[in-house]
Formats: C-alpha cells, sequence, structure tokens
C-alpha cells in the first residue's frame, strides 16, 4: 500500500519539523517546503494527498497558493496560521481550505484533524457514500454521489469535495433544519472551536454555483437563529 503523503509549506523550520515528526510517527510520509512559490509548484504536482498551509511565507501568501491549488486539484488543504482573527478564517475557507488550525496547536490534534479530512475524501473520491443507483433529483437538481457529479438543468456543476459533502447530505435530510454547529459536526466530524464559519463560506459557494439568484436561494434556504434547510 502506497503511503499517504503531506506537503508542508511553513517557513518556522521547528514548526515544520515538529509537524513532520509527528505525522511520521502517526505512518505519513511528509516532505517540506519553506517558500510559497516553491511550495506552490510541488502543491500542483498532484503527487500529494494533503496540504498544511502556513498564511505568512515568502514569495506568496497561503491564501493565494490555497486558491491556486483549489482552481486546480481537488485535495484536503489545512491553514495553520498565528493569525487568529475571524476575517482570515473566513477568507482561507473563502479560498477553499477545509479547516483552519491557530497556532500554538497541539500536535496530535493537528494529526487528528488531517486524518478526518484524509478519510472523508477517500470516502468520496470511491463513491462509498451511496450506492450507484442512488441519485437524488430534486427539480431541476440531479446529484450523483457515485461519480462525484451534480447538474442543474443537465449542465454540470463542480463542487469540490466538502462542498459536495454538504450537499448530499443537506439533499439527503430534506426539510430539516440543522445548526451551523450541527453541520460542521456532522460533515468535519470535528469540534468546531470557533470555526464554524466555515459552515457559512460553504453554504455560500454552493448557493453560487447552483442557484439562478443566490441572494433568492431556491434549495438551500437560511433559516435566521437556527441555521439551514434544503428544501424540496
Amino acid at each position: 500500500m502506497d503511503m499517504t503523503r503531506i506537503l508542508i509549506v511553513e517557513d518556522d523550520p521547528y514548526i515544520a519539523e515538529l509537524q513532520k515528526d509527528y505525522f511520521a510517527l502517526h505512518g505519513y510520509e511528509a516532505e517540506l517546503s519553506d517558500d510559497g512559490q516553491a511550495g506552490l509548484s510541488l502543491a500542483l504536482s498532484g503527487d500529494y494527498d494533503l496540504i498544511i498551509l502556513d498564511i505568512q511565507l515568502p514569495g506568496i501568501s497561503g491564501f493565494e497558493i490555497c486558491k491556486t491549488i483549489r482552481e486546480r486539484l481537488d485535495v484536503p488543504i489545512l491553514i495553520v496560521s498565528a493569525k487568529n482573527e475571524e476575517l482570515d478564517k473566513i477568507r482561507g475557507f473563502g479560498f477553499g481550505a477545509d479547516d483552519f488550525v491557530t497556532k500554538p496547536f497541539s500536535p496530535n490534534e493537528l494529526v487528528a484533524r488531517a486524518k478526518a479530512h484524509l478519510a472523508r475524501y477517500e470516502r468520496f473520491k470511491n463513491g462509498q457514500k451511496m450506492k450507484p443507483d442512488e441519485s437524488l433529483h430534486i427539480r431541476e437538481l440531479t446529484i450523483n454521489p457515485s461519480s462525484h457529479r451534480v447538474f442543474v438543468h443537465d449542465q454540470e456543476v463542480f463542487l469540490t469535495a466538502k462542498e459536495f459533502e454538504v450537499l448530499v447530505f443537506m439533499a439527503s435530510n430534506p426539510n430539516r433544519v440543522f445548526s451551523k454547529d450541527q453541520l460542521f459536526e456532522k460533515i468535519w466530524g470535528l469540534d468546531s472551536n470557533g470555526d464554524i464559519a466555515t459552515v457559512t463560506v460553504h453554504i455560500s459557494r454552493i448557493r453560487e454555483k447552483l442557484e439562478a439568484d443566490p441572494s433568492n436561494p431556491q434549495f438551500i434556504e437560511t433559516v435566521w437563529g437556527a441555521g439551514y434547510r434544503f428544501t424540496v
């Protein structure tokens, strides 16, 4: 079995080596890059199963790296940063990051979060969520979990793995209201630790891709003060 490969783009040598050592202890192969541009080139090679990014890097920021990767690859991306501002988290999630871990962090927690994201990406990549004949048809929307494909009016819409998982979960549980905390727990499988902003960002991105008028959503509605509901 091939070893899971992780790319760590971090310019602090102590933190980078610490991450690498802990991933090695858990059976992962980690490669390091201390430069933004070099890290981006490595990431775009497609040779890695998960990518961990610092925000402040020489050459190019972690945000820009994340954005560029997400435009071309569907791979778990974790941002690790000393910045703990809500705006930075929202920016990271908006650029396509799957998680945001604040320094100082527990290396064991980082490994646990990485494992959770790897497992979820692998499940969806292999189409294990639902059987091939269990496509969902809601008005003009068609979701095929086995092939990870979504169509609106017979036109294919491309979602990231996390966007797709949110959509499948909500479409499989129609007319039920889920709070942001509940969605974070169901989809990310982790304690929120204040990172539920990613739920809002992912819902917004799904609406932009599915809805003719994202400001007046027909599929995922906002239930003010309670959460979100998928309507059929």
